[in-house]
């Protein structure tokens, strides 16, 4: 079975994005159009659209769908230039009051803005929404090739770092970073999928990913996709599974890292981090520079979103706690850099991970 696209643009600058709707999954396959700024960012909230780098992209072409009712209407009247302008901009900001955690897509609103500052700059009179259009979709369509080259130089490197483990390993991974979350084959799961490819034959233990439960959801059912060997666990049955001598590494992605390889992920992550060392095993995130963060000196900096109390009292709509229970719901958790063996990204690998190393190969 081929995996549907996780996102894409249809059309051309009046088109329209196209998601696979990933709060349907495992049981059904839906694809939604969004048509609207504010449906691209309900589908980025409520998690419609996730992963990192996923999120920037769809925010980048959410930018593109801002100028839908100019082209609609008045595509090239000069007298409209001026008002295409301002609904770009106004979409970069409210695109960025989605979700607070995830650097991608506060960098891939950046790069949209600097498309818009660009054509101002280039163009001597007032010139067409059209050709801000063209320029906005152009600017989004690079973001998504850029992931999707990203992603595949992760795996060629994280594979290239893994070589020497014997065929048939086994890998703990959390929550899903995986094609679902990126506009390519992912960032930890990609390194899974080179090593697949090269006959290594990992077997992925997955965390069901507690309270959304996406590793049981998501990753479980792109590993079917792949016909990746894979095993579903409980979260609390990490640490048994490291103990028993099934897993030999653990691999995750990332959805904002400081100057130091600080580094937030789906909450649960810390825990496996400092689980890994209790049982000697490297421990590895996977992400691409732009997760990166160089403005923050320690992961105590990382904004943390917080989740609603719905998420764990009634999940999935069936109550499992009293209703005035309270709850504490982050949905990410911050990984210190002294427990993360390396880091792999789409230029190498930085080992071990310092503030050095870090800057040696990210910073431009």
């Amino acid at each position: 079975m081929t995996q549907p696209e996780t996102l894409r643009w249809v059309g051309q600058t009046d088109g329209h994005l196209e998601l696979l709707d990933q709060t349907c999954l495992p049981t059904q396959v839906v694809e939604i159009e969004c048509l609207t700024v504010q449906e691209v960012w309900e589908a980025i909230r409520v998690l419609r659209v996730r992963g990192a780098p996923a999120i920037g992209i769809a925010a980048a072409y959410g930018v593109c769908l801002s100028l839908r009712p100019i082209l609609e209407t008045d595509p090239d009247s000069p007298q409209r230039w001026q008002s295409a302008m301002e609904l770009a901009i106004k979409a970069c900001d409210h695109l960025a009051t989605s979700r607070p955690t995830a650097v991608n897509l506060f960098w891939a609103l950046q790069r949209m803005r600097d498309a818009i500052t660009e054509i101002q700059s280039t163009t001597t009179a007032c010139g067409s929404s059209r050709d801000l259009a063209q320029r906005l979709l152009r600017e989004a369509c690079t973001i998504h090739e850029e992931d999707r080259q990203q992603c595949a130089s992760i795996g060629r490197h994280g594979a290239q770092l893994l070589d020497d483990l014997p065929a048939g390993s086994g890998f703990l991974t959390h929550c899903n970073a995986g094609a679902l979350a990126t506009g390519g084959d992912g960032t930890a799961l990609a390194v899974l999928y080179a090593l697949a490819a090269q006959g290594k034959r990992p077997h992925v233990f997955a965390d069901e990913t507690r309270p959304l439960l996406q590793g049981a959801r998501l990753t479980m059912w792109e590993l079917a996709q792949r016909n990746i060997d894979a095993t579903l666990l409980c979260d609390s049955m990490a640490a048994q599974v490291m103990r028993e001598g099934r897993v030999r590494a653990v691999i995750t992605g990332a959805d904002r890292i400081t100057n130091g390889g600080d580094t937030a992920n789906k909450i649960g992550t810390y825990g496996l981090a400092v689980l890994a060392r209790a049982h000697s095993l490297p421990f590895y995130i996977a992400a691409p520079t732009s997760t990166f963060d160089l403005t923050l000196d320690s992961g105590d900096d990382i904004p943390i979103e917080q989740r609603p109390a719905a998420e764990i009292t009634t999940s999935f709509g069936c109550r499992t706690a009293p209703e005035k229970a309270q709850v504490y719901n982050p949905a990410f958790d911050v990984t210190p850099a002294e427990l993360i063996t390396a880091i792999i990204t789409e230029r190498g690998i930085i080992q071990p991970v310092t503030r050095e190393s870090v800057s040696q190969l990210v910073a431009d």
